[in-house]
């Protein structure tokens, strides 16, 4: 598009007679041949082709998976329809002591991507690998040391552990209010109202003195 501007600049430069006009196309011609030069070359087409066959159509990102473990590693297992038809090498995992990533490539025209930071404990880079079978991809993380993994990652230990400590109290009118204060987050509008509704009722009775403590 650009050398077609240049072109019919350069045309109407040969047609001109008037100064003004001819100093503007000049700067015009300039600064067209810069935008020219300034331009990355063209890829071959056969080279452009294969990456964008490599690289499918867009990528999707990978939320479900199972897991389960031995003494001696960790199994994530990810269902991907047909991922066994693909070349070896469009099934990548890149593996650090405490996270991995996966990345399927061109499957179906779309590529694949799970990543797990903060792994639970270390893993062995060397000795974890992936293999691929029927509509899914099996990553063998490589434990370090021969110990149960309560969970995968420390995110999850952590979430696992808060949620334990607001029902682990020792003053039963707080560990209630944590179970109605969950319930009320994860609850429907129906739910809250419910919730709502008991709350100002257990309040009333508490001021008219029915009630001594605060629950």
């Amino acid at each position: 598009q650009l050398q077609k501007d240049l072109e019919e600049v350069k045309e109407l430069l040969t047609n001109t007679t008037r100064k003004r006009v001819r100093d503007v196309l000049l700067a015009e011609k300039q600064k067209l041949e810069l935008e020219i030069k300034n331009q990355p070359p063209p890829k071959p087409k056969d080279v452009a082709e294969e990456e964008k066959s490599s690289l499918g159509g867009y990528t999707v990102k990978i939320n479900n998976y199972g897991w389960d473990q031995s003494d001696k590693f960790v199994k994530i297992y990810i269902s991907l329809n047909g991922v066994q038809k693909l070349p070896a090498e469009n099934v990548q995992v890149n593996f650090t002591e405490r996270s991995f990533d996966l990345l399927v490539k061109n499957l179906n025209g779309k590529n694949y991507t799970m990543t797990f930071n903060n792994l639970l404990k270390p893993i062995s880079v060397e000795g974890s690998s992936r293999k691929i079978k029927t509509d899914m991809v099996l990553v063998m993380c490589k434990k370090k040391r021969e110990e149960k993994w309560d969970c995968l990652t420390q995110v999850e230990k952590e979430s696992k552990e808060k949620e334990k400590a607001a029902y682990d109290t020792t003053d039963p009118s707080e560990g209630l209010m944590n179970i109605l204060k969950k319930m009320y987050a994860e609850g429907d509008d129906e739910m809250k109202r419910t919730i709502n509704k008991a709350w100002v009722e257990s309040r009333e009775k508490q001021y008219k003195g029915d009630i001594p403590m605060d629950i």
